[in-house]
């Protein structure tokens, strides 16, 4: 636990992660105001976006907390690359020269700091759904109608995407590289492949499939489809298999390489 400490010290004592979870808060305001703001828009007489008295729409608009993901693990691949690029990893190294220590204890600090902006983010959907449900005459849903299901996905994901990022940053140890990689998985491939029908069975097996699997609301707003998806279960699954590999990755590379 000393190091799992040390390792939240040296985030917390930078003004990266703040900086980080008021971009990733602001950039969610703004989708939580257009998921909101679009309740209950219809087109040539047909209902394309759940009304806010509706359970449907409570569960559409809780699903868009997993947005800031890809923030998520850019902050996990720059807790891991920030100690190549300034060097103190040798000063890490040199204080515990077991490195499997170390990187469990970035391991550890990783899912740390997955739940923290996770439940940081919840938050910040919470003061928008429930004015938003209350005011238009709706039931609150808090735990029924698959809502437990999607806020446990979404803090599942983050901390997996936080893994992932660390894991990214241990191959590559470049910053740069690692965050150029995260954003090129995050914001082109998985979606390429969660979109296109021809893919999509490969899409329901990437860490977004799996994420979407159990947060998945039910409600094809975006006319994609949702029948590929994995059941909640089998999301989870994978969803520790990755977290599995994420760790074993950022083992394996940290603890054979030379860090000079």
């Amino acid at each position: 636990m000393k190091l799992v400490r040390a390792e939240l010290l040296k985030l917390f004592t930078t003004h990266l992660w703040w900086i980080m979870l008021v971009v990733v808060l602001s950039y969610l305001t703004l989708s939580l105001g257009l998921v909101i703001g679009f309740a209950g828009l219809e087109q040539n007489g047909v209902s394309v976006f759940p009304a806010r008295d509706t359970p449907e729409f409570q569960r559409v608009a809780w699903e868009q907390s997993i947005s800031g993901s890809i923030l998520v693990a850019i902050l996990g691949a720059t807790m891991m690359t920030t100690e190549f690029r300034y060097q103190t990893i040798t000063s890490t190294f040199l204080t515990t020269p077991r490195r499997a220590r170390v990187v469990a204890a970035k391991l550890g600090a990783g899912v740390l700091i997955g739940l923290i902006f996770g439940l940081a983010i919840l938050v910040l959907f919470a003061v928008g759904i429930v004015p938003a449900v209350l005011l238009s005459g709706g039931d609150l849903l808090i735990t029924e109608g698959g809502i437990p299901r999607i806020l446990g996905g979404v803090l599942a994901a983050l901390v997996l995407y936080t893994l992932f990022g660390i894991g990214i940053g241990a191959l590559l140890r470049n910053q740069i590289a690692a965050i150029v990689t995260v954003a090129v998985w995050m914001f082109v491939l998985e979606p390429i492949v969660n979109a296109i029908p021809q893919l999509q069975v490969v899409g329901a097996w990437t860490p977004a499939g799996a994420a979407r699997s159990l947060t998945n609301s039910g409600v094809d707003v975006g006319q994609m489809g949702l029948d590929y998806l994995l059941p909640a279960w089998g999301g989870a699954l994978v969803l520790l298999g990755y977290a599995a590999v994420f760790g074993v990755l950022a083992s394996a590379t940290t603890l054979r390489r030379d860090i000079t």
